[in-house]
């Protein structure tokens, strides 16, 4: 019972923090909501005892919200990612494809004939499971994890306003007199 609870107290909050990615008017803002949304949508499928699933989908969306978050900052400033914008294009557009794709997708759902299961699970599903998903693709992943790695620090190191060699010398307590960088000078 309460797990059946905590799993529709999950999928309201997924759908909620979804749609308000579109009702928020910063691009900041969006990016937490959209990160709450698939949060909760991986604890949901952790309570489906999908435990691979779940976490994978937990720790991608939020490193992909992370990396997306690192760049808006990179590239637009934090002032203008909270400043106010419009997150829907072309809104009637918009509405008429979201509305039309739903009743195709439910359409389809209802309608396909889905197959009965023919052998009985695997001892470990979760193992199972993973090794479907990943299995010829597991070398690939293994090399993409530090190139993803290292354009997250390459982003912020681009983003910092300052290095290490924004000082005089080796004197790590000067500061340049720059009053950008708001130092002191000597």
């Amino acid at each position: 019972m309460i797990t059946g609870l905590v799993f529709w107290v999950l999928g309201v909050l997924a759908v909620v923090s979804g749609a308000l990615v579109f009702r928020f008017d910063s691009m900041a803002r969006a990016t937490y909501a959209l990160a709450v949304s698939f949060i909760a949508v991986g604890a949901a499928l952790l309570l489906l005892q999908l435990d691979y699933v779940g976490l994978v989908t937990v720790l991608m969306m939020v490193m992909e919200m992370a990396v997306m978050a690192i760049y808006m900052i990179m590239f637009m400033g934090m002032n203008p990612a909270l400043m106010p914008m419009s997150m829907v294009h072309s809104r009637r557009t918009a509405l008429g494809i979201s509305a039309g794709v739903f009743l195709v997708l439910a359409a389809g759902i209802v309608t396909v004939p889905w197959p009965q299961r023919r052998a009985a699970p695997a001892a470990d599903l979760t193992a199972s499971l993973g090794e479907t998903i990943m299995g010829s693709k597991m070398l690939v992943m293994m090399g993409i994890s530090p190139v993803l790695f290292a354009t997250v620090v390459a982003a912020v190191v681009l983003a910092a306003p300052r290095t290490r060699y924004d000082r005089f010398g080796d004197d790590l307590r000067s500061a340049p007199s720059d009053p950008h960088h708001g130092g002191v000078g000597r």
